[in-house]
């Protein structure tokens, strides 16, 4: 879960990392009244869950609370690359002399945490790598180690730090791995971390991710959720503890294992061009036990996006065998009954995939078509999504 900045800024207070003042709101009103009880200068940011909201006007610094207010009107309601700003933040101003750059992340392809430092801060890191990468460090942190105090100093001198703030960001650093820790994060960014003219060091906008994977022990966690932005048909799949993601295509999905849906995706995007683009509409991966609920569950979420106009059920037999799943699905239809409407293409293989198919050519649902190969099914499925 990526959260917006204000909530980013939130639990950097929350753990003794170095902020300013800051209120968020969701009208002009409540922005000038936000802006009149920090006072000074102040910037007007949208909350949006993308980059490049300075570019696209969505940064304005406000002199006063009259400012803060007009700032505010023209930035609520923007669309910032298809984000609607539905709150903006308003955060006291800063007497920048400096901008660093610090993160920590989960590196997955090395099976380790990664610390990336720099103090070529305030625009994009992809570009400070291409561009002048002796600027960023690289740093690798054992899960078991984390950051000490000694691992924090090394990281903050490989990144080449003035002596003046090091032992600032190295503290900086050590909070941010607490949070990082505590808070079970894949992701904390600090870009940019400023020196003030004063010379204090301030974590001046953040980016956190969060893993969705360890909801069951971060209950707090759940006031975070975007509820505006979540999709219905996610919010209900989720409920019913299915993996579903929702796509822009006509043919629903629905498959036992990731390898196999994302196989599924391709398969069915590629043969829909031969039907005017047809494209798959969504990602769900049932797992391997297909139970009649789990299945009936699954083509309830799938028949419920109107977008559907057709349905894929590709199934390897498993663990779970072919005429368990098919007897689910048999199964599932019953417990659907009106409400199932759409054609569905089933594939089959693998363990028991005679009997399998045999239960469904039984059924005789008027619903249902079998097909022997993946590729066979993706096509029928894209051609019906047509009709």
């Amino acid at each position: 879960m990526d959260l917006f900045e204000y909530q980013a800024r939130d639990l950097f207070e929350k753990h003794g990392v170095p902020v300013l003042a800051a209120a968020i709101a969701t009208t002009p009103d409540q922005a000038e009244a936000a802006a009149r009880a920090i006072g000074g200068k102040v910037v007007v940011k949208a909350q949006v869950k993308v980059g490049g909201r300075g570019k696209a006007g969505g940064v304005k610094l406000a002199l006063d609370s009259a400012s803060a207010r007009e700032h505010a009107s023209a930035i609520l309601g923007m669309d910032i690359k298809g984000h609607e700003v539905r709150t903006v933040m308003i955060a006291a101003a800063a007497p920048i002399e400096s901008e660093y750059y610090l993160a920590i992340l989960l590196d997955r392809s090395n099976r380790t945490f990664l610390v990336m430092a720099s103090v070529a801060g305030g625009m994009d890191i992809e570009e400070v790598a291409h561009t002048a990468p002796e600027k960023l460090a690289k740093i690798p942190v054992s899960a078991v180690d984390g950051i000490s105090v000694a691992k924090a100093k090394e990281i903050v001198s490989a990144a080449q730090f003035p002596h003046d703030v090091a032992d600032q960001v190295s503290d900086v650093l050590l909070k941010l791995w607490e949070l990082f820790q505590s808070e079970d994060a894949t992701l904390v960014e600090v870009n940019p971390l400023v020196k003030t003219t004063d010379g204090t060091i301030i974590a001046l906008d953040g980016k956190i991710t969060l893993d969705d994977n360890a909801q069951f022990r971060q209950p707090d966690h759940a006031s975070l959720i975007d509820h505006a932005a979540t999709n219905a048909l996610e919010a209900a799949a989720a409920q019913k503890d299915l993996n579903y993601v929702k796509l822009d295509g006509q043919v629903g999905i629905i498959g036992n294992g990731a390898g196999l849906v994302m196989s599924t995706l391709d398969v069915v995007a590629y043969a829909g061009k031969k039907y005017g683009g047809i494209r798959p509409a969504n990602f769900l991966d049932i797992g391997g036990g297909a139970s009649a609920q789990v299945m009936a569950d699954g083509l309830s979420i799938i028949l419920g996006d109107a977008d559907v106009k057709s349905v894929f059920v590709n199934v390897f037999g498993g663990i779970t065998s072919c005429d368990a799943v098919a007897t689910g699905i048999v199964q599932a239809l019953e417990l659907l009954g009106p409400k199932a409407t759409k054609p569905i293409v089933v594939r089959l293989d693998g363990n028991n995939v005679v009997a399998g198919r045999a239960i469904l050519a039984q059924a005789a649902h008027p619903l249902i078509e079998q097909a022997q190969t993946m590729d066979g099914a993706a096509n029928r499925a894209a051609e019906l999504a047509t009709k």
